[in-house]
């Protein structure tokens, strides 16, 4: 099997119209893997997200056929009896029609979103792939799915590390409560916690609210054309974008 010459490594679940952090650790991997191998966890990421609306955010929930018990992410079907796609696309219209560059994006999402989509993972990665694009980001990707893992979580890290020869792993702050360094030290690779600074930028409806769905930024901020600096973080990229309309 060919082997990349990868330094970064990045393991995140593949979510639902992620968060910008997600896309800040996409943009300064050397290599990304969806982690799509891994059980299924009800009411979070994969399936839904947040956008802002008049009277704060807003959940957008992808509806799933019940999942059995350890059901790994890559087999959760989507409940299409259910008109999500529609109800999501005329939320974001609605939601956003004040934003400036809402229309340079949102026809492309919304006819991403209303395929037929059967796979909760594959809709995910079609996101994710698309927002990817817009926002410039080039990182190669593999899914956890295709690839030989065994052990406890981390083991299955630490082994990801090694297939790909990576000498160091950006990992989400969140991920201090479990992940072991010591086990990576061993492996003869570094861990790093990305301690995301989330940017600020002009929004609708009163107090800026942080932590939602890429799009908002997007929608708001990120004006067609602009692309992300390699290792460049989202925070500052968007910094500069504004410092420079000034």
């Amino acid at each position: 099997m060919a082997r990349f010459a990868v330094t970064v490594l990045v393991v995140l679940q593949p979510g639902y119209l992620p968060w910008l952090g997600y896309f800040d650790q996409l943009a300064r991997a050397d290599l990304f893997v969806h982690y799509d191998d891994v059980q299924f966890d009800k009411n979070g990421w994969r399936n839904r997200n947040r956008v802002k609306g008049p009277e704060g955010p807003v959940w957008l929930s992808v509806p799933v056929s019940q999942p059995q018990h350890g059901q790994r992410i890559d087999e959760v079907r989507i409940d299409n009896r259910r008109p999500w796609a529609r109800k999501h696309v005329a939320t974001l219209t609605q939601f956003y029609a004040r934003a400036p560059y809402r229309d340079a994006y949102l026809p492309a999402l919304a006819d991403l979103l209303q395929r037929d989509w059967e796979k909760l993972v594959d809709l995910d990665l079609a996101v994710i792939a698309l927002i990817s694009g817009w926002l410039g980001i080039t990182t190669p990707t593999r899914r956890a799915s295709q690839l030989a893992l065994s052990g406890d979580r981390n083991d299955r890290l630490v082994a990801l590390c090694r297939q790909f020869s990576a000498d160091r792993y950006l990992s989400g702050d969140a991920a201090q409560g479990y992940l072991e360094p010591d086990l990576f030290s061993k492996a003869g690779v570094d861990v790093e916690w990305q301690a995301f600074d989330h940017p600020v930028y002009a929004q609708p409806f009163g107090a800026f609210v942080s932590h939602l769905s890429a799009i908002d930024m997007i929608f708001n901020a990120w004006a067609p054309g602009r692309r992300l600096a390699r290792r460049e973080e989202l925070s500052a990229a968007l910094f500069n974008q504004q410092a420079a309309c000034g």
